[in-house]
């Protein structure tokens, strides 16, 4: 680097530079709100004085069971208090979280625990039966600590060494924790589905978990002490960063265990939420809520949602039920929303299906990213804006995860060219906003015509009978490949084949409409998107 008057005697020293990370933002909530409520779990709260100092507790009693830098924790809990506090006492001492996906089956958990040598294991008594199967498989010897929620009586085994309250009494409240050493440490790691393989494990670290802190305050409009309920899982992405997020404002986590439509009315009604997050399916689980189930909301609440854009019929109902809704996009790697369809107010003057044209659109890069663009991954020069060529979707910024864990080829195959490469197709509009058009393994090719998925499905969701739907490619001899569509059928609500097929014709270009259609309930993960590689495999058959 060149010497200047600038760089002369100007190093960085204690005093001008600290490494970020998220645990900061809990300090300062417990010392400038100590009696302000944290977390609200059935009966239970807590303050952030207390909550502050379970974190203390817990960081302490990992550290004197000799747990340290680049230790392995893993979790399998729901959204309850203690998934919480492990996003602030792990990263404390410089250890790394690894939260589960509760739905998982034993194999596929034995592979995480053993890939990332976990060394302690947190878990809810009601996945116990799954761990005990997944710790026989994997060869490791961790310890186990049982988490029983006080709140809800839940069924399985005792299979922990302690239970997770034994574990906090181990630690000291006013433990002095150290600080973390260097930004670009690991907070945490999040394996993806794995359904091309063996999961990837996707490593965060400290500056970027602290950057998503502040870029969703902006994004997701987090006001000063806002009331957060957390119906996106806590496992899936770090739950978007969010457990970090709201200590930035003092906001209050009000915690469920299982997304149902009345403990969401209740908690929306008793404890003033102001925001939550979930996939389309929470909606349409809000939408069909019984009059019973409903409770009327005390003001507007604003409903983060991510995934295929919601359709215009979801986007309407949520707006007479009195929520406000966003649309994000992103990936784990992505320390999951990295994009928003930032809502311009002269939009608000369109009509109804210029809107929803603006609405399909995912929009432009979060505050914290520093690059997104459309480009051909071929020349790596980006696409025309013209709302029409397709290319990749490419990332860079400091929210772009470090790599996969101890997978050099899958890192590299990732970063090449200075650019994350998603997969994840898409167009540019003339404003900036990117628009997907399928992820690239989902394109269709049929006769050599390009056919994305997502179009498809977009016409059938606009069809006043269907629920969810999903287009895959169907081997043809002919053709190549032609348009498959598994459809599911919202409640109460009937229609035929023919009547699809006929719909389809009247919004798609001919060579696009499915060639088949079935009927069936989606499969789908515990995040609410649709499994297609289920589909695929299905759909070779038929």
């Amino acid at each position: 680097m060149t010497n200047t008057p600038f760089s002369t005697h100007l190093d960085q020293n204690p005093a001008n530079y600290v490494p970020l990370s998220p645990i900061t933002f809990l300090e300062r909530a417990a010392t400038t709100h100590p009696d302000r409520t944290a977390w609200v779990h059935g009966q239970d709260r807590k303050s952030y004085r207390d909550f502050y100092a379970r974190c203390r507790q817990l960081g302490s009693a990992l550290s004197q069971r000799g747990l340290g830098h680049s230790d392995v924790v893993s979790v399998m809990l729901p959204n309850v208090p203690a998934m919480l506090e492990v996003h602030y006492g792990v990263p404390m001492i410089g250890a790394v979280i690894h939260s589960i996906n509760t739905r998982l089956d034993p194999a596929i958990i034995a592979f995480q625990l053993e890939h990332a040598q976990s060394k302690l294991v947190i878990i809810d008594t009601e996945f116990s039966e799954v761990m005990k199967e997944a710790l026989a498989l994997a060869d490791i010897d961790p310890v186990v600590v049982q988490y029983e929620d006080p709140q809800f009586t839940q069924n399985g085994p005792y299979i922990g060494e302690l239970e997770y309250e034994n574990l906090l009494d181990e630690g000291n409240a006013d433990f002095q924790w150290p600080g973390v050493p260097d930004e670009w440490d690991a907070i945490a790691l999040n394996y993806t589905s794995g359904t091309t393989g063996d999961p990837k494990g996707v490593v965060y670290h400290h500056r970027g978990a602290y950057l998503m802190g502040y870029a969703n305050i902006i994004s997701a409009n987090l006001s000063r002490h806002p009331v957060y309920l957390w119906t996106l899982p806590m496992f899936h992405c770090n739950g978007w960063c969010f457990p970090w997020s709201i200590s930035v404002v003092a906001g209050t986590h009000v915690c469920l265990r299982s997304v149902r439509a009345k403990p969401i009315y209740d908690a929306m009604a008793d404890e003033g939420v102001t925001h939550l997050c979930g996939a389309p399916i929470v909606m349409s689980t809000l939408l069909s809520a019984t009059e019973d189930e409903k409770r009327a909301l005390p003001h507007q609440v604003d409903f983060i949602t991510a995934a295929a854009p919601p359709p215009e019929s979801i986007l309407a109902g949520m707006a007479k039920a009195g929520f406000h809704v966003t649309h994000v996009y992103g990936l784990t790697e992505t320390y999951g929303p990295s994009v928003v369809n930032e809502w311009k107010s002269e939009w608000d003057e369109l009509n109804s299906a210029q809107r929803a044209a603006k609405k399909a659109r995912q929009g432009i890069r979060y505050p914290a990213l520093e690059g997104l663009t459309v480009m051909n991954s071929n020349t790596m020069t980006p696409v025309p804006a013209d709302g029409d060529t397709i290319g990749e979707v490419m990332f860079r910024g400091n929210i772009v995860m470090k790599g996969y864990f101890k997978n050099e080829g899958a890192t590299n195959q990732a970063f090449y060219d200075g650019w994350f490469h998603s997969g994840d197709l898409a167009v540019l509009h003339p404003d900036g906003y990117i628009q997907l058009k399928d992820r690239s393994k989902d394109i269709i090719i049929s006769g050599g015509e390009n056919i994305s998925s997502i179009e498809v499905e977009d016409a059938l969701y606009k069809h006043p009978d269907v629920e969810a739907a999903a287009v895959v490619a169907k081997p043809d001899n002919k053709w190549g490949e032609t348009p498959c569509a598994f459809v599911e059928l919202s409640q109460g609500h009937e229609t035929s084949k023919e009547d699809l097929f006929s719909w389809c014709r009247d919004h798609l270009a001919h060579y696009k409409v499915p060639k088949t259609i079935i009927f069936e309930d989606l499969p789908k993960t515990s995040t609410g998107k649709i499994q297609k590689y289920l589909l695929r495999r299905k759909a070779k058959h038929l």
